[in-house]
């Protein structure tokens, strides 16, 4: 169903507008269990997993092209300006989508599932880390995520289009306690490694690899929790040239080391 808007403040747009003003959208998107998918690589990965479309906001232009997935769900038509004006700054893929959100499994249901290969995320806030992160783990075959209770949404707009959709395609859940998280995965199985900067760690490309691996990856700039390092089975490390040790460049932000770290995994997993 078509419905024309003129004006960035219409009240049939309230899922959509002070798109810049994060805690206003994060406060908005856990009240109302919505969130946003742009331009239409994005929403159509969305659609393809099952997560319904509460509605879409495109442009005229974009119409066509959307409407094999749009079904018989609202979609408001404005303006470039009016666009504009609405998310505060230039949506460059034409359409945004308010998707409901499905319930996330138990971190049990998702590590009896079958997985082989995790990334267990402590402490990320970085939502375009996050959604970088998971694009990585999902291309290079990685079976699932696992998330610290503080760990920035993967739903999150910024995550969503930083990760192409790839968060739609890789499952994940998110653990109740932090504190005994790491238990939780040992008991199910998985041999624990954290990633670290440090080059005294065992290099990752030197571990011999359970079945069953889990790869702790920590927050930008301050790294892993001193409880995990410790709780780890293994502290591993991805090792640096010695030239570029000389030159002072002793570490990879985390999107890096994660991109390179998943690849590692998979050197026995049978990808």
């Amino acid at each position: 169903m078509l419905e024309y808007v003129t004006g960035p403040d219409d009240p049939r747009l309230s899922d959509y507008t002070r798109l810049r003003d994060v805690e206003l959208r994060k406060s908005l998107e856990a009240e109302r269990g919505l969130f946003l998918a742009e331009g239409e690589k994005v929403i159509r990965r969305a659609v393809g997993v099952g997560y319904p479309i509460r509605s879409v906001l495109t442009t005229p232009r974009w119409l066509a092209s959307l409407e094999d997935v749009l079904g018989g769900a609202t979609v408001y038509v404005v303006s470039d300006e009016v666009m504009t004006g609405i998310a505060g700054f230039q949506v460059h893929r034409g359409a945004l989508a308010s998707m409901e959100r499905l319930p996330l499994p138990a971190v049990e249901t998702l590590l009896k599932g079958g997985a082989r290969r995790l990334l267990v995320l402590e402490d990320l806030v970085d939502h375009s880390n996050v959604g970088a992160i998971f694009r990585s783990a999902a291309a290079l075959g990685v079976d699932g995520v696992v998330l610290s209770p503080r760990c920035a949404d993967p739903l999150y707009r910024r995550a969503v289009k930083v990760s192409m959709g790839a968060v739609f395609s890789i499952p994940y859940a998110r653990m109740d306690d932090w504190f005994e998280g790491l238990s939780q995965l040992r008991s199910a199985g998985f041999q624990t490694l954290a990633l670290t900067p440090d080059q005294a760690a065992t290099p990752m490309n030197e571990v011999e690899f359970a079945e069953r691996v889990a790869l702790l990856l920590g927050a930008e700039g301050d790294g892993l929790s001193s409880r995990w390092l410790e709780e780890a089975d293994l502290t591993v490390c991805i090792p640096m040239s010695a030239k570029a040790m000389a030159a002072g460049v002793d570490s990879l932000n985390v999107v890096a080391a994660a991109a390179i770290a998943c690849h590692g995994l998979m050197r026995e997993a049978g990808s």
